[in-house]
């Protein structure tokens, strides 16, 4: 799996996750008529928007994603492609924290209210990090994929040859006339 799917699926999952915890904490508040919370998670949810906002604002990749770009290993083969085996195995703790935060929100629906603005806040800080991947990709002549490994290791990536885009306007400086 590319790893520029990977990370549009990522931001798109977490917003969902985001979405789905929203609507949750909503339900649970609003069965027991309290305002409170759901105050609170209106605002907390204002804040972690505006938190994601201002970190996903650079068109840089973040330094965790510029270390990973860095230590891929070069192949010449494309890695073994199962983009939903990726999935799965990469964001499992998405899913389990969703479940967990889902399932404890029926008692308490601050827990949800609270997990909606971790997922809204890293859903939009990761938002640019596909198009800074690419812009790698496009300068370098590579692309990055997912490589399976063990769900309880940390992601590894290899590095395949590209296309390289040109740059400028396309033309060599012996083809410029004088």
């Amino acid at each position: 799996m590319r790893f520029t799917d990977f990370l549009k699926a990522t931001v798109f999952l977490t917003a969902g996750e985001g979405t789905a915890l929203g609507a949750v904490t909503v339900a649970a508040a609003g069965a027991d008529q309290d305002v409170v919370t759901i105050v609170f998670a209106l605002a907390w949810w204002v804040v972690a928007a505006a938190i994601g906002a201002w970190i996903g604002r650079s068109a840089q990749p973040s330094e965790r994603i510029a270390n990973l770009l860095a230590s891929a290993r070069t192949s010449h083969a494309l890695p073994e492609v199962r983009p939903a085996a990726i999935l799965v195995n990469r964001l499992w703790p998405l899913g389990v924290s969703a479940l967990f935060a889902a399932g404890l929100s029926w008692l308490y629906p601050q827990v949800a209210a609270v997990a909606t603005g971790y997922a809204i806040l890293i859903a939009l800080a990761w938002r640019r990090q596909e198009a800074a991947v690419t812009a790698i990709e496009g300068r370098d002549g590579a692309r990055f994929y997912v490589v399976p490994t063990s769900p309880f290791r940390g992601i590894e990536l290899a590095r395949t040859p590209g296309y390289r885009h040109p740059s400028g306007n396309g033309t060599r400086p012996s083809d410029r006339l004088a």
